[in-house]
C-alpha cells in the first residue's frame, strides 16, 4: 500500500497530509508531542481494510507551518484547521480517531460540527465536561501541564540532558527518535507547548453539550496523564451511543504500544468488511 504525501493550503497554513487507500475517509488526528507518523502503524491497517485514510501533521508539527504567536494555537484555530482540510480535500464527512491533543480537538469538533463526523473514537482523552469533573486524581495525573506553561523553562527542561524527560514518556524507542528530530528544529518545541499555552482552560469546570455522534472510547492502563474515571463518565456526555474499551499492558501511545489491539477495535468500530485483528471477547 503506497502512502502519498502533500501539501495542502489550509486555513491560511501549508499542511502537510500523509493518505493512502480508497473507500470511506478515516482522519487521524496526533496529539503532543508527535506528527502523523505516531500513525504509522494504523494507516497501512486501515488502507488495507477498505478506508482512505488522511494523517495530517497539525499545526506546528512536522512539515506543516507553525505560526509563532501563542493566540494561533487556540482550539477553534485547531477545529477551523481541520474543517478547512476536509473541504480542502472535498469530504463532506469523516471517521475520525483522535489521540491526546488529537483528542481534544475531536471532542469539540464533534460540539461544533457534528454533520461532519459520522464517528468518533478519543484515544486517552475524554468528553471535556468528563475531564473537568473527574476530581483530584486526574488533577493532579495534569500537574505537568503547569511546567509546560511557562516559557523558557518547559522548554529547557524538555532539552535537558538530551531530552531525557521526553525520552520517558513513551517505551516506543522509535518514536523517540521521531520527537527529537522534530522538536530540535527551530521553534518547533515552542509551537508544541504553544497547544497548552493558548488553551489554560483545559480541564478546568466546563458544560459543554453532550455529543450527539457515536463515540468510541479507549483508555490504556500505563497512562501517566489520563485517568479511567474520565473515559468512563463520558459516557454520560454522549446521546448517540458510547462504547468503551479498555487496553491493558499499553502506555499513554496505545496505538505504538499496543497496535494490534487498536487495531482490532478500529476496524471493529467502523465495520471494516476485512478484520485480520478480528476483537476476541474478554
Amino acid at each position: 500500500m503506497i502512502e502519498q504525501a502533500s501539501m495542502l493550503q489550509v486555513n491560511g497554513l501549508h499542511m502537510h497530509v500523509v493518505s493512502a487507500g480508497q473507500g470511506p475517509p478515516v482522519l487521524l488526528l496526533h496529539g503532543f508531542p508527535d506528527s502523523h507518523v505516531v500513525w504509522r502503524k494504523q494507516i497501512r491497517v486501515l488502507a488495507r481494510a477498505g478506508f482512505h485514510v488522511i494523517a495530517p501533521d497539525l499545526r506546528g508539527y512536522g512539515k506543516t507551518d507553525a505560526p509563532q504567536p501563542v493566540e494561533a494555537y487556540r482550539l477553534d484555530v485547531l477545529c477551523k484547521d481541520v474543517l478547512a482540510l476536509l473541504d480542502a480535500l472535498d469530504i463532506d464527512k469523516v471517521r475520525l480517531v483522535g489521540h491526546d491533543w488529537g483528542a481534544v480537538i475531536g471532542w469539540r469538533l464533534c460540539l461544533q460540527a457534528p454533520q461532519r463526523i459520522d464517528r468518533f473514537v478519543a484515544l486517552s482523552v475524554g468528553h471535556p465536561s468528563a475531564l473537568s469533573r473527574a476530581g483530584l486524581e486526574q488533577r493532579l495525573r495534569m500537574f505537568y501541564v503547569v511546567g509546560f506553561l511557562v516559557p523558557g523553562f518547559a522548554e529547557h527542561a524538555l532539552r535537558f540532558a538530551n531530552w531525557l524527560a521526553v525520552r520517558k514518556f513513551t517505551r516506543d524507542r522509535i518514536q523517540f527518535s521521531y520527537w527529537r528530530r522534530d522538536l530540535s528544529r527551530p521553534g518547533r518545541l515552542t509551537a508544541a507547548l504553544n497547544y497548552y499555552r493558548a488553551n489554560v482552560n483545559l480541564g478546568l469546570p466546563e458544560r459543554a453539550s453532550p455529543v450527539t455522534v457515536p463515540v468510541m472510547g479507549i483508555w490504556s492502563d500505563g497512562d501517566a496523564a489520563m485517568g479511567e474515571k474520565q473515559m468512563l463518565d463520558s459516557a454520560l456526555f454522549v446521546h448517540a451511543g458510547f462504547r468503551y474499551e479498555r487496553i491493558d499492558g499499553a502506555d499513554h501511545w496505545m496505538q505504538l504500544t499496543a497496535p494490534d489491539r487498536v487495531n482490532a477495535l478500529l476496524l471493529d468500530y467502523f465495520g471494516a468488511q476485512s478484520n485480520p485483528y478480528a476483537v476476541q471477547p474478554r
